[in-house]
């Protein structure tokens, strides 16, 4: 009898129930983050919805104890399997001072927490591109064994930071993973607009690496190749470019009306699909997820959800005075 795909890929039941459980809470935290928005209590949202099943499945093949993330904005899968809390999440949705990422500086999606090693990336897209690169650089040079994982959209695959970074991680061979979330819109121009090539993933060869189009809406499609792109890093075999097809279910942003550009029939097709809907069946199928489990697994993600935005409501902000910090010296 052929093994299931997870005992193929090494990953255990309750591995899969953690991959699982990491989707389900980003999806749930962006939901809530939407509701949140339009009653006016936080500023802004850039939801991960559609992306969970990539986000997730790419950090949990990477040694999180070891590797780096430097993510893009949408990325709360990556960043809630790296390590950070709900509870953070929220106090820099509300920009409250606890706010792990920025203590209030910045807007939501810019991630960064030390203790996570989860870098933190700027306003301007793709800037995160050569940080991963020379961290990456850096760990070579001292004989390290991490990797770096970078995340970014399709539309910023066409910034030069993409292609300067992945110029330089291929001629010095650096353990670089580039991971293009490809959720086929750069804010409103559909990706045919955006590429001439048939893919990202073609870009790879360019710098010579490989370059890899998976199904983003698989987590252990994406697992599996982001597995195989940290051992060729680690065994000294250079960078890779992975392509993770999937597709944006809500608008850009909260400031964003995507029904000017593309049409609801277009994202009701595209949500049969749902990767939190194709993985939990998958799940049920190997009985790995039952009822009993599921409904202890979501009434634990509201409860934690639901406490994490109390706690941020009546957080306290940051002294008006901390705005002037890391900006002046201080003797």
């Amino acid at each position: 009898m052929e093994k299931p795909r997870h005992e193929e890929l090494g990953l255990s039941e309750n591995e899969l129930l953690t991959m699982y459980e990491l989707m389900l809470t980003a999806r749930k935290v962006d939901e809530r983050m939407w509701l949140l928005n339009r009653a006016g209590k936080i500023p802004f949202v850039i939801s991960c919805q559609g992306q969970e099943a990539a986000q997730v499945g790419a950090a949990m093949a990477l040694n999180r104890e070891e590797d780096y993330a430097l993510p893009y904005y949408r990325d709360m899968g990556v960043v809630l399997a790296f390590g950070m809390t709900i509870r953070d999440i929220m106090m820099s949705s509300f920009a409250k001072a606890e706010d792990p990422n920025s203590a209030g500086r910045q807007m939501p999606g810019h991630f960064g927490q030390r203790k996570n090693r989860i870098v933190t990336g700027s306003s301007p897209v793709t800037t995160q591109v050569p940080h991963a690169v020379g961290i990456a650089l850096a760990g070579k040079m001292q004989k390290e064994s991490f990797v770096t994982l970078t995340t970014f959209g399709e539309g910023s695959s066409n910034q030069g930071d993409f292609h300067e970074g992945a110029n330089f991680a291929g001629v010095h061979n650096l353990p670089v993973i580039f991971m293009c979330e490809n959720n086929k819109y750069a804010i409103s121009v559909p990706v045919e607009k955006q590429l001439a090539c048939e893919s990202v993933a073609d870009r790879g060869q360019g710098y010579g690496m490989p370059g890899i189009q998976v199904d983003g809406n698989d987590p252990l499609a994406v697992y599996e190749a982001v597995k195989k792109a940290a051992e060729r890093g680690r065994n000294g075999e250079g960078p890779t470019l992975i392509e993770t097809l999937s597709y944006r279910l809500t608008a850009h942003s909260s400031d964003d009306d995507d029904r000017s550009y593309r049409s609801q029939e277009e994202v009701e097709e595209a949500k049969k699909k749902d990767a939190l809907v194709t993985f939990a069946a998958y799940l049920r199928e190997h009985n790995i997820l039952t009822a009993e489990k599921e409904e202890e697994m979501d009434e634990r993600i509201q409860q934690e959800i639901d406490e994490a935005t109390e706690a941020a409501e009546d957080a306290p902000y940051a002294d008006a005075e901390d705005a002037l910090k890391y900006v002046y010296h201080e003797s």
